[in-house]
């Protein structure tokens, strides 16, 4: 089976016995390689495979661990010895994440922290507001009457209602870190405080100065307090949830290293809360990210601009030679522009010899996984004869007939250059939940024949840590009539482009009902 990367190692287990009268050769061998190359003071080893779960689960294994490409061949676990060292790069960026994680945290729990601070000053002012004048003043006051009691339960059944309606507006579970701070909210929160603390002003002046005698008015002014509170909760509705609703802008979201475009509607959003819904209608309609297969294109411009260097060994002194250099390089510059006219035949050659072997190693698949599943009915009525203790799990199940089809499935996956996104273990754990739900083979085949979107994938393969917001504008302004933004991540980014959706004028027609009747004369001759 052809192999994408060579990767040279040993067993941590065999070479354990042999690495006593080994580890002075290899530090002689390492010291050689030193004094070789005096500017290269580092080796690394460069993995192609992503990393995933080890197939022999010992922590005890040195080396770097590793998803073994072959799975479909062998289930040996394969490690390395290597020596790892970190660039000045490296630390740079580790740092800087580091500080950004730490940024992001602190800047989140202060923002809580601020919102339940604001939270309690205004559940607890309406209660400060009753009870005071009673550790005040107590002999002072007037009785309260009947309406003054009324008052006390509206009071306490309009706390109850504020207090579920901020609990279901304000504290849920953040969906995403925004660079900025959210306006309307901020506005919202700064109105609440400047009202508390004019109330607050109003009451020390007006009430607690003068101790007010009349009870029934101290209540009532507790309960417009709630009031008002209730009707600020509105507004909040208002700006944060129902403005945004209406449609009243078309997004174009493109990928760029594919081009693979998707078209949203999106409301009165600024810019880094449109960015929020974008991301997420990303990972669940985009398919997932694939690199591997923009090496073709890569490599032909490789094997183009190759047959462009020209060298010439002689050096500038000899008139002969550079003349006769000369010459070549037109005769190579020639024959480099008849085989750049001839590239359109090869690409068409590739893609039909590519598609022959995809077509070729699914009907191999297929098969594969048919026989693997009657299998599994076979074992079934097998199992069903037997004693309840000795019948087989859905994962022992899977593992049993995994190896028939791992090898077609494995080249399949390569040929399609699909290998990086699934993992032994990703499959088996597919093969045992189809197994358990009664489904078919082409069921369990979908998920590799045809590639879906990226949240079907495992998250260590397409979750990135941090987007970052590239934009012109400024990301707290609303989204305007040609705005472009850039959504980034390590591997690639999203350009998104904004219209306004038009203005649509509708007219009507008003069709007579007697328009539609028709008269049928028949004639009283026939052909008879």
């Amino acid at each position: 089976m052809d192999t994408e990367s060579t990767y040279s190692g040993y067993s941590y287990y065999s070479g354990r016995s042999r690495g006593s009268h080994r580890h002075g050769e290899r530090s002689r061998d390492h010291h050689k390689s030193r004094s070789k190359d005096g500017s290269r003071s580092e080796k690394s080893v460069t993995i192609n495979a992503p990393p995933a779960e080890p197939l022999l689960g010992d922590s005890s294994v040195l080396g770097e661990e590793v998803q073994d490409d072959n799975w479909g061949e062998t289930t040996t676990a394969v490690t390395g010895t290597s020596e790892h060292s970190l660039s000045q790069e490296d630390i740079v960026r580790i740092t800087k994440d580091l500080e950004d994680s730490v940024g992001l945290d602190c800047r989140r729990y202060f923002s809580l922290t601020l919102a339940v601070v604001l939270g309690l000053l205004v559940f607890l002012t309406p209660l400060a507001f009753l009870a005071l004048p009673h550790l005040l003043w107590p002999d002072k006051l007037l009785v309260c009457g009947t309406a003054c009691e009324g008052l006390f339960i509206s009071v306490a059944f309009k706390l109850l209602i504020l207090l579920l309606a901020v609990w279901a507006l304000f504290f849920r579970a953040p969906r995403a870190g925004l660079p900025r701070v959210f306006v309307f909210r901020a506005l919202l929160a700064v109105l609440v405080l400047l009202f508390v603390v004019s109330y607050w002003l109003f009451y020390g002046v007006r009430i607690l100065d003068s101790q007010d005698e009349n009870y029934q008015g101290i209540v009532q002014y507790a309960v417009s307090l709630v009031d008002a509170l209730l009707f600020i909760h509105y507004l909040a509705v208002v700006l944060l949830e129902l403005r945004q609703l209406q449609p009243a802008f078309s997004v174009c979201v493109t990928r760029s290293t594919d081009g693979e475009t998707r078209h949203y509607n999106l409301g009165q959003l600024s810019i880094q809360r449109a960015a929020l819904p974008i991301i997420e209608n990303y990972y669940r309609d985009f398919s997932v990210h694939n690199p591997a297969l923009l090496t073709a294109s890569k490599s032909r411009a490789a094997k183009h601009l190759a047959g462009l260097k020209v060298y010439n060994v002689d050096g500038p002194g000899n008139n002969a030679a550079t003349g006769l250099a000369h010459s070549q390089s037109r005769a190579m510059i020639a024959a480099a522009a008849r085989r750049r006219d001839t590239n359109h035949n090869e690409l068409y050659y590739e893609e039909a010899e590519h598609e022959r072997r995809v077509r070729k190693r699914k009907a191999r698949l297929v098969v594969a996984v048919e026989e693997a599943f009657t299998h599994i009915k076979r074992m079934q009525e097998e199992e069903q004869k037997k004693a309840p203790g000795d019948v087989m799990d859905p994962r022992e199940a899977a593992q049993a007939i995994f190896p028939s089809m791992a090898r077609s499935l494995q080249k399949y996956l390569r040929t399609t250059r699909q290998q990086h996104c699934h993992s032994m273990e990703s499959i088996q754990q597919h093969l045992a939940f189809c197994i358990t739900n009664n489904m078919t083979p082409k069921a369990f085949l979908e998920s590799y024949l045809n590639p879906g979107p990226t949240l079907q994938y495992g998250r260590e393969r397409w979750l990135a840590r941090q987007w970052t917001l590239v934009s012109e504008a400024s990301v707290t302004s609303g989204l305007k009539e040609g705005a472009i933004f850039l959504l980034k991540c390590i591997d690639f980014s999203l350009v998104v482009t904004t219209k306004r959706i038009p203005y649509i004028q509708l007219s009507e027609e008003f069709i007579d009902p007697k328009s539609h009747k028709f008269v049928l004369r028949l004639q009283s001759e026939t052909s008879v």
